[in-house]
């Protein structure tokens, strides 16, 4: 991995925000397209929010984005450029905490400060067959002093770096090397066979369900956008026109002009309507997302959207959109 070794604190704290709710397998092409694109922190502050936006296109939890941008202009502002180089005034960064400030300052500066992600809990937890829960604020209390008294003060990058990799390697979350391990022989959950068991969580997230119908107004080469507004997800990220409701409501030709009409008032300039009748869904942390689409051709623009944003078919690669919706026009919008 490109960040293994690094001790540019620009670059680590990039990673780190990249790959804060994401996979290393999808984090890594970001991170590579982010360092080509920005490789300092300095041209990242002068980037424009939309460009950079779309630059994160897909990879999700949008106000990561916005801190990023947020921090970068306070840190070339005010600090000419450079890194916070203490824990606590790492903190102090938008968008950092305790994790990712221990991980710049290991990392860019082998400060002893000890770096417990979902790895760390896990070795720990089953090696000393810790049944407190970690998502607990004893539990967390419990697991960063065990990580703090197990720490290498004088190479503490190393040795966190060591102990993230051994437990995305080795004490994986499932089908763990075991029988191989070169710790199973202090380790209390192999030798008391609890470590499927480990570690112990105890609150379960209750996914919300949420139905989108969006509707592509079409008019000659043009259609009409909107931008999310900040307050819920995909801040500032752009989408066709939205009707959410508590079930999805595009299912005849009959319910959409009767939207049209009571949303938009807008019946005589609608030319045609097309439904897609697939059901496309995207699962967030604590959301289960449903969508549909339905293209509408208007034979001219409605009073009600004139003040809108229409773009023509020809410009969509500029505007950063929702992973779904990218999905959608690339593969299987037929307008375009």
């Amino acid at each position: 991995m490109p960040w293994k070794g690094e001790k540019d604190p620009y670059k680590i704290w990039l990673s780190e925000i990249i790959l804060q709710q994401t996979r290393v397998e999808q984090g890594w092409a970001y991170y590579e397209r982010f360092i080509k694109k920005y490789p300092t922190i300095h041209l990242l502050a002068k980037a424009k929010d939309q460009a950079v936006f779309k630059l994160w296109e897909g990879l999700g939890y949008y106000n990561r984005c916005k801190n990023l941008l947020f921090t970068a202009r306070q840190i070339v502002a005010d600090l000419k450029g450079q890194f916070p180089d203490t824990y606590e005034h790492l903190l102090q960064l938008k968008g950092v905490g305790p994790y990712t400030a221990a991980a710049i300052a290991s990392f860019a500066y082998n400060l002893p400060h000890a770096v417990v992600d979902g790895n760390v809990f896990r070795v720990f937890a089953r090696y000393y067959g810790i049944h407190q829960p970690i998502d607990t604020k004893e539990g967390i209390e419990l697991f960063n002093k065990i990580a703090f008294e197990n720490l290498s003060k004088n190479k503490a990058g190393i040795y966190n770096q060591a102990l993230m990799d051994f437990g995305a390697t080795v004490c994986k979350p499932a089908t763990p090397l075991c029988s191989t391990c070169v710790m199973k022989k202090g380790c209390k959950a192999f030798l008391h066979n609890t470590v499927g068991q480990l570690p112990i969580k105890l609150k379960v997230i209750q996914k919300k369900k949420r139905y989108f119908d969006y509707y592509f107004f079409i008019q000659g080469d043009t259609f009409y956008l909107q931008q999310r507004q900040a307050g819920d997800i995909w801040e500032g990220l752009y989408q066709p026109y939205l009707v959410e409701s508590e079930r999805l409501i595009t299912s005849t030709e009959k319910e959409i002009k009767e939207m049209l009409s009571s949303h938009l008032s807008i019946d005589a300039t609608v030319k045609d309507i097309q439904i897609n009748s697939k059901l496309y869904q995207q699962q967030l942390t604590h959301q289960l997302l449903t969508f549909r689409f339905t293209t509408i051709f208007l034979k001219s623009v409605p009073k009600m959207l004139a003040h809108g944003k229409w773009i023509k078919f020809s410009q969509r690669a500029k505007y950063p959109f929702p992973k779904t919706i990218k999905e959608y026009l690339e593969k299987e919008a037929t307008f375009l």
